[in-house]
């Protein structure tokens, strides 16, 4: 009977140890996840600024007087006149 009593507190004992390094493991990797979860914001918001940069830097290179003034001057383009114009009916 005493034989079963120990094996029993053994037995608890054992489940203890066995939770308590259950919980310092889950502990542990919370931490860590956290650490990466914090380094993955700052990340995004890295990128979330250089992206609305990138848009900008697309707006200016896209603004349609710019390329006018390249066609024109680089590329000796002007706009054609009534006599270039062609009308093509159906």
């Amino acid at each position: 009977m005493k034989a079963i009593g120990a094996a029993i507190v053994l037995l608890l004992l054992a489940a203890v140890v066995a939770s308590s390094i259950g919980v310092v493991y889950a502990r542990q990797q919370n931490r860590l996840l956290f650490g990466e979860l914090t380094r993955l914001t700052h990340e995004q918001d890295d990128l979330n600024t250089e992206f609305g940069r990138l848009e900008l830097e697309q707006a200016t290179w896209a603004e349609p007087n710019r390329i006018e003034q390249i066609a024109r001057g680089q590329l000796g383009m002007v706009n054609p006149g009534a006599a270039d114009s062609v009308v093509v009916k159906p």
